[in-house]
């Protein structure tokens, strides 16, 4: 391929939690539309791997940059951002960084409620007001934040993972208000259950796998270049005229309920807590 023929060829985009996983997946999409592509996490050796697998396979034009930090902290977003920027400036950046956690609400202490939401909804809060900004700058482009099948439907013992993640679609419907006048549009995609490392402890528990699939008339695990198909689309010339939106890529799970891990519950916390529930 030559970067002529690849629709993101000469713009900037930065991806959060791009060590792995959906962002890597989403970083690996732009790069073959011949954007330049900075990977943002906490583990810099984590980060060069990916950099340098995602180098191997690179379009001519499109670089490959990474940036350690932790979203959750002011000046290391600000960092990224400006990293991304350099050159032709940043068009598009990816909010992909993301942690979880388990347990019944009345089990649930402040230091993890605050660990899930400093991670999932203040670190993309830090995303898009600093991304936001630079994309502005560079005459507009796109955010995508990863949301999840857990902001509309109740997932019980994961309730700061809920409210973190169905937060973050009210600011990405916020921002999108907002910053459409400076030719910024933020959507999010919510996937389902995806095969990825974050995932891992629901996908090695059969009954709670099956119960998921039970869930989705395509009854399948999605995979990350399923969710990278739908920031692909987002971030390309096929959505100019969307923003705001959140875009279900799920199997159809979020047509009935979430998943049943009471099981879980009752072996972390015990029968005494979870009764009280």
């Amino acid at each position: 391929m030559t970067a002529s023929n690849l629709a993101l060829a000469g713009t900037g985009a930065l991806v959060t939690g791009g060590g792995s996983g959906i962002g890597l997946g989403a970083a690996r999409r732009l790069l073959a539309d011949g954007a330049t592509v900075t990977l943002m996490g906490r583990t810099p050796e984590r980060l060069e791997s990916a950099a340098a697998d995602l180098r191997a396979g690179a379009p001519a034009g499109a670089e490959v940059r990474t940036f350690a930090g932790d979203t959750g902290t002011e000046p290391d977003v600000a960092g990224a951002v400006e990293a991304a920027a350099a050159g032709n400036g940043l068009h598009w950046a990816v909010l992909s960084a993301g942690t979880g956690t388990m347990g019944p609400v009345i089990g649930t202490s402040l230091e993890e409620w605050e660990r899930v939401m400093t991670t999932n909804l203040t670190g993309t809060f830090l995303g898009i007001k600093h991304a936001g900004a630079a994309i502005a700058r560079a005459g507009g482009g796109a955010i995508v934040a990863i949301s999840s099948i857990a902001a509309p439907l109740t997932h019980p013992y994961m309730a700061p993972y809920c409210v973190s993640k169905a937060g973050l679609e009210a600011l990405v419907r916020n921002a999108a208000d907002e910053l459409g006048r400076g030719g910024v549009r933020v959507n999010a995609v919510r996937p389902g259950l995806v095969r990825t490392e974050l995932a891992d402890p629901l996908l090695s528990d059969e009954a709670v796998v099956a119960d998921y699939l039970a869930q989705m008339p395509i009854s399948r695990v999605g995979t990350v270049e399923d969710i990278a198909e739908a920031i692909a689309y987002l971030c390309g010339p096929g959505s100019t005229w969307v923003t705001g939106q959140v875009l279900g890529v799920d199997g159809g799970h979020t047509l009935r309920r979430g998943p049943d891990v009471e099981h879980w519950a009752r072996a972390l916390y015990g029968d005494a807590l979870v009764d009280l529930t």
